[in-house]
């Protein structure tokens, strides 16, 4: 059952599930769920691949109903979603496919295009407006989806496995510029990851998923932090490897 509450409004609630049960025939996906978000708050569900954790995010988004327990939402919440395909419309430009919320909506063509443009510019993306989705490389592509979630200024970003295709340092720029717009926006989000990496970079809040049963949702003191401390093996090879990889490391150093 979803709906709003007087209670999560009164308590600055955002988002709550309260004991959510979700069955897909006679297999139970997700049992006993409970957590609350306030505004502004960074959640990241991790699990491994068929535990629940895209379920959890379309029942937040409302796109599927819980078999038990409550889903509740503050009546001010919009929620947006990122799908891990970035779910672009290949027959339309860059521009139409990050306006189509707002045409959608019924938003007047002028309004349209300044809000198009405003966040076009934020995501790097200006130049690009008539550009089709297979002319754009994989973190363009993640930008226009991005871009299409956030131009209704959404108060609840859900994000399934958004970077999971990208390289590993388009996908660590994907993860800054998510942290960037978290913080400049606002917004809370919900990440969905396999990577215990990026759940410790992403998430502030962090909710285990084992097959059919959540665990306690952890507090997470490495919230937007990398692992590059000096003062370990671990640390310094990964100080030194991102430094090389960043062009900083001198030429012909450490060739044999």
């Amino acid at each position: 059952m979803t709906g709003s509450s007087p209670l999560v409004s009164s308590a600055g609630t955002l988002l709550a599930f309260d004991g959510v049960k979700k069955s897909y025939g006679e297999e139970d996906v997700l049992e006993g769920v409970s957590f609350c978000m306030g505004g502004g708050e960074a959640l990241a569900v991790i699990g491994p691949s068929g535990c629940g954790k895209s379920t959890l995010l379309y029942l937040a988004a409302g796109l599927r109903e819980p078999d038990s327990g409550k889903i509740l939402l503050a009546d001010s919440a919009r929620t947006a979603f990122v799908l891990q395909d970035f779910g672009l419309f290949p027959w339309k430009t860059v521009r139409d496919n990050i306006s189509l919320p707002l045409v959608l909506a019924g938003v007047p063509s002028g309004e349209t295009r300044r809000r198009c443009a405003s966040i076009m510019e934020e995501l790097g993306l200006s130049g690009l407006e008539e550009r089709w989705p297979a002319e754009l490389s994989g973190g363009q592509r993640q930008r226009v989806a991005l871009g299409r979630a956030l131009v209704r200024t959404p108060s609840l970003l859900l994000l399934d496995e958004p970077f999971s295709s990208l390289d590993a340092f388009t996908r660590e720029a994907m993860q800054d510029l998510v942290l960037r717009l978290h913080r400049r926006h606002g917004f809370s989000y919900i990440l969905v990851t396999h990577s215990v990496a990026e759940a410790l970079y992403l998430g502030e809040r962090i909710l285990p998923l084992a097959f059919g049963r959540a665990l306690p949702i952890m507090e997470n003191p490495c919230f937007s932090e990398r692992p590059d401390d000096g003062g370990t093996a671990y640390g310094r090879m990964n100080t030194l490897l991102r430094s090389a990889l960043a062009g900083d490391h001198p030429a012909g150093e450490g060739r044999a």
